[in-house]
């Protein structure tokens, strides 16, 4: 009945509101009793209170400023809507404006209250479980949220553990979803491709993406991920086809803009990359993969307060963002400020704790801070979860070198060089020498004739090592010839693989060697 009442001023007031005449359409619902109208009323209300605060923060001079804009609406709309609450006389879509005016009031605890209600009204509502999904940190916060047993749940929790960084739960949720009758759902399809993109399984990634345009190659959303999968790997006419096809299909979509801004980064056009992210967050301010972006570009140019600003607004937007924590680490140690670096590179590893990149720069950190106990444990662990830029052991052995630890030096370098010919990859190693030339010297002082001339004939192979070569195995003739005789005291381990004396690549690894006196 007060849905009947209210129609005409209803239709009246939803045709101001799209077309964002946020405060006509509430001033003709104002006195309109029934839950759709109100909903509609106070949403006009919030969205207007926004879009001013919007257009403040473009005026605003600086951006110190920006912070500093609030929603002049929000405590008003909290005190009428707190009394609605209060009554239960809020439906599953007031609710969910409630618990958004609470988060926006940093009232979190309240605000996770409110969303869990609004997803037990409204179950089908996935703008309220978003929302949720936004303001929980940990796993162990799900465990005491009482969540309506509903198949929404589980898109839900998918969702949250893809958020949360557990991509073998996400991906088995994601699996039972597909197997229950959601096998042609893009949604699903493109989730998964998120998550393999988090744990850096790429290959993966990159086919499920190209699987996915062919079914759906209108499709906007998520394309953003796919592009930095292509800036990553490098792949600009690809990268150039999908900016282009994306332009066709929607170029004001904030997706497009940061395709396109991927693309210009490749070309390493920063400043027009970093335009088309301003574009993004023009479009869309909480648009959390632009002011990633963004920092990263005014990193390039060397424009460090730009980027902490732009690393700030991310984390603003979701503190769980790993990058943007880790980007705010390297502006620091560009700026010598090893302490804030510290702080932020372990709020990066606490969010991915087996991505060996973090554990690598908190172990530099340490190293800078003459904590060096700590870094070996970090170079250590690095080197444990599988170091993706087979710097660990380099940057542990030259620890050991530091600490004078000569045999632990030479068992890192060992490793570091069955490491690099047993993965099959010809790739250039900068560290190669530096290892060869180490345990050259090592084995030299050894006493080990063969072993050295060994790694001293690989030295020749570098430029940078190679004068030291052509000494070694001169001083090591010389001493043959003077009829010293070997050592055979050294230990079994130190001894380099046979097969790196020939110029082929060993064909299986070789077991880890004891390197338990740094084990953290």
């Amino acid at each position: 009945m007060e849905d009947a009442q209210d129609m005409d001023a209803y239709t009246l007031a939803k045709a101001y509101f799209d077309v964002k005449e946020y405060d006509r359409a509430a001033h003709f619902l104002h006195g309109c009793n029934s839950k759709k109208a109100y909903f509609l009323y106070m949403y006009s209300r919030y969205l207007s209170g926004e879009k001013k605060k919007d257009d403040e923060t473009v005026d605003s001079l600086g951006p110190l400023e920006k912070g500093q804009v609030k929603n002049e609406a929000l405590r008003e709309l909290r005190v009428e809507l707190s009394k609605k609450h209060q009554a239960r006389e809020l439906d599953g879509f007031g609710l969910y404006l409630y618990g958004v005016v609470l988060r926006k009031l940093d009232l979190v605890k309240e605000a996770i209250d409110v969303f869990v209600e609004a997803t037990h009204v409204l179950p089908l509502h996935w703008g309220a479980w978003l929302e949720l999904c936004n303001l929980i940190t940990d796993k162990e916060m799900l465990k005491f949220l009482s969540l309506p047993d509903t198949w929404m749940k589980e898109f839900f929790l998918a969702h949250i553990y893809t958020e949360l960084q557990l991509i073998e739960e996400a991906l088995q949720k994601y699996q039972n979803l597909i197997d229950v009758g959601f096998s042609k759902s893009s949604y699903i399809v493109s989730q998964i491709a998120v998550a393999y993109h988090n744990i850096r399984d790429i290959d993966k990634a990159l086919s499920i993406f190209n699987e996915l345009r062919k079914q759906d190659p209108y499709r906007i959303e998520n394309m953003d991920t796919f592009s930095n999968l292509l800036y990553v790997r490098s792949m600009k006419s690809e990268l150039s086809y999908l900016a282009h096809n994306l332009c066709e299909i929607d170029k004001y979509r904030v997706e497009t803009c940061c395709v396109i801004g991927n693309y210009y980064s490749l070309r390493s056009q920063h400043e027009k990359a970093a335009l088309y992210f301003q574009r993004a967050l023009k479009l869309n301010p909480r648009y959390l993969g632009a002011w990633t972006l963004m920092g990263h570009e005014y990193m390039e140019m060397k424009n460090t307060s730009a980027a902490i600003q732009a690393y700030r607004h991310a984390i603003e937007v979701n503190k769980r963002d790993y990058r943007a924590w880790y980007g705010l680490g390297q502006t620091y140690e560009i700026l010598k400020m090893p302490f804030y670096c510290l702080y932020y590179y372990r709020r990066a590893h606490q969010l991915r704790p087996n991505d060996s990149r973090m554990l690598v720069a908190l172990g530099e950190c340490y190293e800078k801070l003459n904590q060096l106990v700590e870094a070996k444990k970090c170079y250590w662990r690095a080197y444990a979860v599988g170091d993706v830029e087979k710097m660990a052991l380099v940057k542990l052995a030259k620890l050991h070198e530091q600490l004078t630890e000569s045999e632990q030096a030479a068992q890192c370098y060992i490793k570091y060089i069955q490491d690099i010919y047993s993965c099959g990859e010809i790739v250039e190693h900068l560290e190669e020498s530096t290892a060869f030339r180490y345990l050259a010297q090592y084995y030299f002082k050894c006493k080990l004739w063969d072993e050295a001339s060994t790694c001293a004939q690989k030295c020749c192979a570098f430029n940078d090592t190679r004068e030291e070569g052509k000494a070694l195995l001169r001083q090591i003739l010389q001493l043959r010839n003077q009829g010293e005789t070997p050592s055979t005291e050294m230990p079994a381990p130190f001894f380099l693989p046979a097969s790196l004396s020939a110029n082929n690549t060993p064909t299986r690894r070789v077991s880890p060697l004891n390197l338990s006196s740094v084990t953290p």
